[in-house]
């Protein structure tokens, strides 16, 4: 049997699981694991601290990712841009990675997929060097991530493709309303129903795809489940916490951008939570150069394994999963487990 909806149908890929982007980290190997396994490998927007530092260009970061994954895979694939406010270099992505696209025949193949997120779902799209790449024949896609419903409204007023629904569950950046995934794909598909939509936070198994396709999504998007993975490149002290953590062992702190899902350690826990976009804003005044490389410096320590003082994106999904093992078990073990929940729903229908 074979899960086709339109999401599979839309990207091409035979599995509708899609890699959640996961910036500032780099998630180059586990994008070709995830397209090669038949799913949508996602290039996310990365740029450490330290690759600041040494004076590295996030625009050519992903540029020479780009060229790593049609390096090592055929399948189709995506890549994260993070348009907020406090990104400096999502200008001139949104026009130099368009052109890059296009002046290279396997990168215009086989990137299908563009996911802005973190900001306003028109800059890409309304891009001069995005409109030529869509003019040239290229078949590539702009989804954006709504956190809320309102957010939802927004993406599909700026002519967006499709969406992906998040809710708090998920690990990362939040929004302020906090609503569970659960009630949110329900708002956006009963005001949407023919917008094309990606679940993500709160799936890792097959029983979630299931109720997420049930519900009219797509596809869902993972994140954590993915970084327990031996191909993602998060270090093995990260990669390992989901497999011996509980649902309950995440927290909302403040983040970069607003409220942001972590697990629960020294960091996080005397971290505090912001309460609102004004609140939020007024903090970033206050805040110094100093003070942004030491929450850079947080992140990028708990990716190279200070799990206890650094700072752990993880969601709610860590307390489904038990073990870490390669892309394609996991793939092809959710897809499989999804078909049975789907077999048995459908014989309910008499």
């Amino acid at each position: 049997m074979v899960l086709e909806t339109n999401i599979t149908k839309m990207f091409g890929i035979k599995h509708p699981i899609v890699a959640a982007p996961m910036g500032p980290f780099y998630t180059t190997q586990l994008t070709i694991a995830v397209s090669e396994a038949g799913g949508l490998g996602v290039l996310s927007h990365s740029a450490l601290i330290s690759d600041y530092m040494a004076g590295k260009n996030p625009v050519q970061i992903l540029k020479d990712n780009m060229l790593e994954v049609v390096e090592h895979t055929d399948k189709p694939f995506g890549f994260n841009i993070r348009t907020s406010r406090r990104e400096v270099e999502a200008p001139i992505m949104v026009k130099q990675i368009p052109e890059f696209i296009m002046s290279n025949p396997k990168l215009k193949e086989q990137c299908v997929y563009a996911i802005t997120s973190a900001g306003s779902s028109k800059t890409l799209p309304q891009s001069k060097a995005y409109l030529k790449l869509k003019e040239s024949g290229s078949q590539i896609k702009h989804f954006h991530v709504a956190p809320a419903l309102w957010l939802a409204d927004k993406c599909v007023a700026s002519g967006v493709d499709g969406v992906v629904v998040t809710g708090t569950e998920g690990g990362g950046h939040q929004s302020y309303e906090q609503v569970s995934t659960l009630v949110l794909l329900q708002q956006v598909m009963k005001k949407h129903p023919d917008l094309p939509v990606i679940a993500c936070g709160g799936f890792a198994t097959g029983e979630g795809l299931a109720a997420a396709l049930a519900l009219g999504a797509g596809a869902v998007a993972m994140g954590s489940r993915f970084i327990a993975s031996e191909e993602s490149e998060f270090s093995k002290e990260y990669k390992n916490i989901p497999t011996t953590s509980k649902a309950q062992d995440t927290i909302l702190a403040t983040g970069a951008l607003g409220p942001i899902r972590l697990w629960k350690n020294e960091y996080s826990l005397h971290h505090g939570l912001v309460s609102d976009k004004e609140a939020k804003m007024a903090e970033e005044a206050q805040m110094t150069q100093a003070d942004i490389i030491k929450e850079g410096k947080a992140y990028e320590a708990a990716y190279k394994g200070d799990t206890n003082s650094g700072a752990v994106l993880l969601g709610q999904s860590i307390g489904l999963i038990d073990d870490m093992k390669k892309v394609r078990a996991i793939v092809e073990e959710i897809v499989q487990d999804a078909e049975k929940r789907l077999k048995t729903a459908a014989s309910y229908l008499k």
